[in-house]
């Protein structure tokens, strides 16, 4: 009777640690986790006009915010935003503190290394900037001069193969171009989209310095394994493709559409 009793016991406590466990592994599951809070965090630098930024209502808005939004709301879940300095963002995604980084993000083969990434949302190029009235004819013209770049960007690499003489890492490219404009760099390499919006700002005394230096795909960053979630999102950022939504938010905030090759 007592060995029976002591079998009954070991039985139920096998069930509920299956039980337990088949919950666990149900709750792990990214897509399912992020249906059961409610929301997606999508991380971005905040200081990246047109694609995110702090308006003068010190609200975020710009192309990625709305990209983000939409990809939510078809997940049928709230957008949750998160800004962080851009030097620790895949760091702070490998970690679990955010779902994604939707920040106007390059897909590298270094970067493939430790995130997965969705299909592209939009397509943009490596530009030099240069202050109105500068001596350079093309980007080999700035071979031992002063370049800003933003920290942990591939624009870096850029100013390494121009043989820069010195590259100074900045938070974001609001300070890039500032410096570029007071003159304490001799050029900034950024995003081709973004320099142009700084010249159509009227803020910078600043101009573009030959074609884009290269091509990059611009893509959503998620953790190796969240597969369930970036397949889901790639179903959606393709079918914002294929129903003009990303060319509509493009044409927004971009006066032209940056989604197509």
């Amino acid at each position: 009777m007592r060995t029976l009793s002591r079998c009954l016991v070991v039985c139920t406590t096998m069930l509920i640690l299956f039980a337990l466990n088949g919950c666990s592994e149900e709750n792990t599951d990214p897509l399912a986790r992020i249906k059961d809070a409610k929301e997606i965090s999508f991380a971005m630098s905040g200081g990246y006009p047109p694609f995110n930024f702090y308006n003068s209502d010190n609200r975020l808005v710009g192309f990625d915010v709305d990209v983000a939004r939409e990809v939510a709301q078809r997940l049928g879940v709230k957008f949750k935003p998160v800004t962080t300095e851009w030097s620790g963002i895949i760091e702070g995604l490998r970690s679990g503190t955010y779902d994604g980084i939707l920040g106007s993000m390059a897909v590298t083969q270094e970067r493939l290394k430790v995130v997965n990434f969705s299909t592209p949302y939009y397509y943009s190029g490596a530009q030099v900037m240069i202050k109105n009235g500068a001596p350079y004819k093309g980007a080999a013209d700035l071979k031992g001069k002063t370049l800003g770049v933003v920290t942990g960007t591939t624009f870096a690499e850029d100013a390494a193969k121009l043989g820069a003489g010195d590259v100074k890492l900045y938070k974001d490219d609001t300070q890039t171009l500032m410096e570029l404009n007071s003159g304490v760099v001799d050029g900034v390499i950024t995003d081709r989209v973004v320099g142009v919006n700084a010249i159509n700002s009227g803020k910078f005394d600043i101009g573009m310095l030959g074609s884009p230096l290269r091509s990059e795909d611009i893509a959503v960053a998620f953790r190796k394994g969240d597969d369930s979630l970036l397949n889901r999102v790639n179903e959606i950022l393709t079918a914002m493709h294929e129903d003009g939504t990303l060319s509509a938010l493009s044409r927004k905030w971009l006066k032209a559409d940056i989604t197509v090759r």
